[in-house]
This record gives C-alpha cells, sequence and structure tokens, in this order.
C-alpha cells in the first residue's frame, strides 16, 4: 500500500511563490483555526482554512500523543506559489478539510521561521522520492517520526492519499511503525561525518581542482550554471573572485564577468525597480518566478559590489545602487530592519504586477520613436515575449539599436531614464505583490554584510548607515538577556529561538562593520556570539556544529548544517568566522576548530565534482593555503585609511585599527604621536610600518 502512495508523488520542482495581506480578526470568516494567533504572515494565510490547522509546538504534538493520530505536516512560505495553489485546492475544500480533521493532528510550519522542522522532513522526503520542494506534505506517528512526504498534489490525488493513510493507520500500524523507524534512522544519519585526524593539508593543487570542476559547470553562452533553473548562487562567485585574485586565472573572472553582465540584462533582475527574483526558470535568466527574496538581494549586491572593485564596471555601481534602492522601497521596516520577501503574484496572477503589453507601453510614451527604441531595447514585442505578455530584459544588439535609430550611447540612455519613472509610476497603481513583513535575524544579516560591502566598493556613506541601523535593530530587538538571539519579530514580537544561521550572518556582519568603523564594540559583538555558538551549538564528537542549540526542544533527529547552497552552509559560515574571530583575539582555539571542521569535510569535497554545494568551505581552504594578511591601522587618520584600503579587493586580509591602540593584541605598541601608520602582519609578525595606502598594498602582492 504504501508502494502504491509512492507512486501517486507529483513533485512540482518549478514552484513559484505567492503572498497575501491575512485579517486575524474571526470576523467575516466561516472558519477559523489555531493559526489566527500567530504571527507567520504564511500561517496567518491559513488561519481561516476550515482544516482545523495547529502551529508546531508542545501543546500540538502532545495532542497527537493524547488522541493517538498521525500527524500531517505541511510546510510552506509566504511567496511559495504552489502552496497557495494546494491551499485553494484542497485546503479549502470542506469534504477534504473533514478528512483531515478527523483522522489527523494538521500541523502547519513556516519553513523560513522553523527550517529545522523543515530540514528534518526534507530529508524524508528526499530519502522517500528521491527529490524535494515546496509544498512540502509529510505524514508522521503521534510522535512526529515521518512515515512518508512528498510535495504538491492536486485534490484528487490528495484526498486518495488521505484515505489511505486512514486505512492503513487502522489496519496495519505496524507497516508504518516499521517505515517510521527505518525513515528515522536515515535521517539521524543522512548529516553524519566523522572527525578526520589525518594530516591538516591545504595545497593549492587540491583547492585548485575543485574550483575549476565548478569552474567547468559554467554556461559560457549564458552565465551561472548550465541548464534550468538558473539560480544566481552569489557564493560560487564570490569563490571565484577569491581564486581569481589568488591564482589569476582569468577563466574565473569571464565566468563571474559573463555571469553578471547576463543576470543584470535579464528577465530576473527589474529592470524598472531594481532587486533580483529569486531564479529563473529557463537558460536565458529570462522568466524569473517573479518573487523576490531579501536574501538573494543582500548577497547580490555584496557580490557586485566586490566585482566592482576588481572590474570597476559602472553597470556594477548601478546595479548596486537599484537593488538597494529597491530594498529600502519595499522591504525597509521603520525600525532599520528588513522583511523577508516580496510575492510573485498579484490578483491571482504570477508577474501581473511586473509585466507589459506592447499597447500599454505605446500609451505611456507618448512619442513613437521613443517608444520604438524603448521596446526594442527591452525586448519587447506585440505579440509578447513570455506567455502572450512582456517580461524586460536588455536586449543582446543595443549596437544595432544606436546604428539603426542613428543615436550614440549618451541618448539612448537619456530615452531610457526619461520613461523608467513614467512606467514605474503607471505600475505602482496596480495591485501590488504582497510582502511578507516578518524580520529573519539570518536573512538580516546577509543583507548587513552586503550593505557593508557596497560601502567598501563605493564610499557612500548612506549604506554604512542603513547596515549599523539594521545591525542596531539586532542589538536592541533580537538579543536576549543571556546572550541569545531570537529567530525572528513580527509585530513587536520575538518568538523564536535562533538557529544557527542566525549567529553565524550575524557574527560575520558585525565582523565586517568593524572592518570599516573600527568600533571596537562590532567586533566585541561578534565575539560573544561565537562564543555562546560553541557553548550551545557544538558537537564534541567531531567539532562541528548543530543547526539547533541545546536549549531547544528534541526534533526527531538533531540536525546538521553541512554542505552550501543558495546561502552557505551555516557549518561553513561558522569555520570561517572561527578563523577570524581567531585572528582578532589571538584564540588557537577557535582556529583549531575551523582548521578541524574544514579538515572533516575535505574527503568529500575533494571526492566530489558538485563543488558549488561546498563554495564556501572551499574559501576557507584558500585562506589556509597561504597566511592571512593581518593589516593594523592606527592613528588619527585610522578610519581614513581604512576606506581607502577597503576601496580594493582584498581576498585574504582582516583589517583591525584605531585612533589609539584600542585592547586587541596586535595593536599593542604601534600608536606613534600623530602619525597614522598601516602595518602589514602574517602570523603576528610585521612588515616595516608605511603612511600610504598604496604601499601597504604593495607589501600585500
Amino acid at each position: 500500500m504504501l508502494r502504491y502512495i509512492a507512486i501517486l508523488t507529483l513533485v512540482v520542482t518549478f514552484y513559484s511563490c505567492k503572498s497575501s495581506q491575512s485579517n486575524n480578526s474571526q470576523d467575516d470568516h466561516e472558519y477559523t483555526n489555531n493559526l489566527v494567533n500567530e504571527s507567520s504572515p504564511y500561517l496567518l494565510q491559513h488561519a481561516h482554512n476550515p482544516v482545523d490547522w495547529h502551529p508546531w509546538n508542545e501543546e500540538t504534538l502532545a495532542k497527537a500523543k493524547a488522541e493517538d493520530k498521525m500527524m500531517i505536516i505541511s510546510i510552506g512560505y509566504a511567496a511559495c506559489h504552489w502552496c497557495h495553489v494546494m491551499e485553494h485546492e484542497s485546503f479549502e475544500d470542506t469534504t477534504i478539510a473533514r478528512i483531515m480533521n478527523e483522522n489527523f493532528i494538521p500541523v502547519k510550519v513556516d519553513r523560513e521561521e522553523r527550517p529545522d522542522v523543515d530540514d528534518v522532513y526534507m530529508t524524508a522526503c528526499q530519502l522517500i522520492t528521491g527529490r524535494g520542494g515546496w509544498p512540502l506534505n509529510a505524514f508522521a506517528m503521534p510522535d512526529g517520526r515521518p512515515v512518508w512526504a512528498g510535495t504538491y498534489f492536486p485534490k484528487d490525488q490528495w484526498t486518495d492519499i488521505l484515505n489511505q493513510f486512514t486505512k492503513i493507520y487502522k489496519d496495519d500500524k505496524a507497516k508504518l511503525e516499521d517505515s517510521a523507524q527505518k525513515i528515522t534512522q536515515g535521517i539521524a544519519s543522512r548529516d553524519a561525518i566523522q572527525i578526520n585526524t589525518g594530516e591538516q593539508n591545504y595545497d593549492l593543487q587540491a583547492y585548485s581542482k575543485s574550483t575549476n570542476n565548478l569552474i567547468d559547470k559554467i554556461d559560457w553562452d549564458k552565465g551561472g550554471r548550465k541548464g534550468a533553473p538558473k539560480f544566481p548562487m552569489p557564493n560560487n562567485f564570490d569563490l571565484l573572485l577569491k581564486y581569481h585574485a589568488m591564482t589569476g586565472d582569468k577563466r574565473a573572472l569571464e565566468g563571474i564577468v559573463l555571469t553578471l553582465d547576463e543576470m543584470a540584462s535579464g528577465g530576473i533582475y527589474d529592470q524598472l525597480g531594481g532587486g533580483f527574483s529569486r531564479y529563473s526558470v529557463d537558460e536565458e535568466w529570462l522568466a524569473p518566478h517573479f518573487e523576490k527574496m531579501l536574501y538573494d538581494n543582500g548577497q547580490l549586491i555584496n557580490l557586485y559590489s566586490n566585482t566592482y572593485k576588481v572590474t570597476k564596471n559602472p553597470e556594477y555601481k548601478r546595479i548596486v545602487e537599484e537593488t538597494v534602492a529597491f530594498a529600502e522601497r519595499e522591504l525597509l521596516d521603520d525600525a532599520g530592519a528588513y522583511y523577508s520577501s516580496l510575492d510573485a503574484d498579484s490578483e491571482g496572477e504570477e508577474g501581473k504586477f511586473y509585466v507589459w503589453s506592447q499597447t500599454e507601453v505605446d500609451s505611456l510614451i507618448t512619442n513613437p520613436n521613443h517608444a520604438k527604441i524603448f521596446s526594442e531595447y527591452y525586448t519587447i514585442k506585440s505579440g509578447g515575449n513570455w506567455e502572450n505578455t512582456n517580461i524586460l530584459y536588455v536586449t543582446d544588439d543595443a549596437e544595432k539599436i544606436l546604428y539603426k535609430n542613428k543615436i550614440n550611447h549618451a541618448q539612448l540612455d537619456e530615452i531610457l531614464q526619461r520613461y523608467h519613472p513614467i512606467l514605474m509610476a503607471h505600475r505602482d497603481t496596480r495591485v501590488r505583490p504582497g510582502t511578507d513583513d516578518k524580520v529573519l535575524t539570518s536573512w538580516n544579516g546577509l543583507m548587513i554584510d552586503g550593505l557593508v560591502e557596497a560601502h567598501k566598493a563605493f564610499g557612500d556613506q548612506s549604506y554604512l548607515d542603513k547596515a549599523k541601523r539594521a545591525m542596531k535593530f539586532i542589538q536592541d530587538k533580537q538579543v536576549k538577556k543571556d546572550g541569545s538571539l531570537y529567530r525572528n519579530y513580527k509585530d513587536g514580537k520575538s518568538a523564536i529561538n535562533a538557529f544557527l544561521d542566525d549567529y553565524a550572518t550575524v557574527i560575520k556582519a558585525a565582523t565586517n562593520l568593524y572592518q570599516v568603523t573600527l568600533d571596537e564594540s562590532y567586533l566585541e559583538f561578534a565575539r560573544q556570539l561565537t562564543e555562546y555558538t560553541t557553548q550551545h551549538f557544538v558537537d564534541p564528537e567531531n567539532q562541528m556544529f548543530h543547526y539547533t542549540s541545546n536549549q531547544d526542544a528534541d526534533l526527531v533527529a538533531r540536525k546538521k548544517e553541512l554542505a552550501d547552497n543558495v546561502i552557505p552552509g551555516s557549518n561553513s559560515m561558522m569555520a570561517r568566522n572561527l578563523y577570524a574571530i581567531g585572528l582578532y583575539f589571538d584564540n588557537k582555539g577557535y582556529k583549531a576548530q575551523a582548521k578541524q571542521m574544514l579538515n572533516n569535510m575535505l574527503p568529500q569535497i575533494e571526492a566530489t565534482k558538485s563543488t558549488d554545494y561546498y563554495s564556501n568551505w572551499l574559501q576557507l581552504h584558500g585562506d589556509l593555503i597561504n597566511p592571512t594578511y593581518e593589516v593594523a591601522i592606527v592613528g588619527p587618520d585610522a578610519v581614513a585609511k581604512a576606506k581607502e584600503l577597503n576601496t580594493s579587493y582584498l581576498s585574504n586580509v582582516i583589517i583591525l585599527g584605531g585612533t589609539d591602540e584600542g585592547t586587541l593584541a596586535l595593536l599593542k605598541d604601534k600608536l606613534q604621536e600623530g602619525e597614522t601608520m598601516i602595518y602589514v602582519c602574517q602570523n603576528k609578525v610585521c612588515k616595516f610600518p608605511v603612511t600610504e595606502v598604496s604601499k601597504a598594498l604593495e607589501l600585500m602582492k
């Protein structure tokens, strides 16, 4: 019977995103369930389903055990299109709701708030079906152990599955018990990693081999990874930028530039309003799923800023400016933090807010010749370039437009800039996509880090001000009395303990803020958070970090996030943090743990060609091949010198200093009255100090 259920699995991998505003009031609703008291926009979207949804908590788990009912654990997020398709087809259907309510304990989970729960049941889904996606629908025993999981199901299949599990649980519970035991064992073993006691050897040959595996996967026509769908994967290109700086490999830089150029020209980038969608369904970067996620945009601000330092391409500066402006306009909370995402759908249609008809464009650009040029540049066609409508993306034949219309680049830019505000103003009259206005600590850490890199690259003080304000929000709202963090914030309330990625991203962002401000309070904050993670998250058997702390309630399995993905894995981020904090505070234990963590991972990194899932680990590998430069700047102009130094791409450098010697050991006895001196050091051994940034850069070549 379970085999028959597995055959029904319909995995939808090209899932888009949807969000809508929910009303917490019970008035004017025929049905209201236990989600009505939650703060998550995704959970509130389901608060008036006839399904008697429960949030994930101890009370719900106790209820399942007390009533001896299986749980249906349905996981999604506010910007998930297929989650809402299934809601409309099945969870709003009273017949299906009756089956679910009578025979199961239905549980709704926001995967962005509870990635720990999502990871357990997504792993189960991948073990059972070989694939995954959202919505994720798992059937579990009353104690939470999964017996089966799948993704999206049409109404008829979902009804059939519900009826089958109802019958099996009644007639053959032992079969489900056997499945639960085997799947739980599989989940627990999925993240198993042994401590590697072998020699720690970080050599250039192994590093180059792994990095070249990633370069070989580049689509040399359109950039990114070969095939579809195309995800930006910023950390992959961060690795290539570091590799290029270290080795001079031209292909690495060419792959970065090609990818960034093609993304910036494609439909994945909002040509009018700035900001990137989550991914493109095709190989051309043309047709995105139109949701915009904070984590993508924070990382891409970072990547475009750092690549600008190397290439000085003014287009990258424009992309950063527009993306920062998008985030401020669409996602910024009044208190300075950033919301999670924008929906893809409006008025029930994916992308409706963003697409155009030829007639609509012509009506807004009253000069026919200008309308023609504008449409040619953005590939707008009378029959549409995507599903009978038009996504704005930049033509590959811009030079032909100039020649054909007898205009130059400046005239083309003038036309585009004249009509962008007009089309934007018209677009703003449309029904807007929904905003998932919860604040997630980890995603804000990524955004802060991106803003700091933008400040380094372009010297814009407003970027630094935004970063500092968002960090102040975290310090004021998300730090508990014991020094731990909250993960979420919504409507003045923080309720969920932070996970490892929350700590990892904030530690990195705080360390980066120190490197531009030389304000030791940021570095001390990073050190305190690092201490907390090493006390409450570390597995002593292998020195890796669990995703949840020892203060959290136990799940079916305590997982570790080892691989890198669209966001770097929390273990690789923590390994890099430990190495950096170890350098700043001369903490040999932290540096040793970072090296041990990488050593644990190297066998599987070197054994696979899928190095795109280990790109952040490989960045640490690169840093360990040669000693890191420790650049100490001490004197009255220390901040200005640091600012000048930061305009260069520094691949394996930490910056420290201040107007006085501060508290860091490496700064001791380096202050010279009336002078601002720059000391370039490695392993705490410093070269003769210099006063000019250009000379300091020469010492690092």
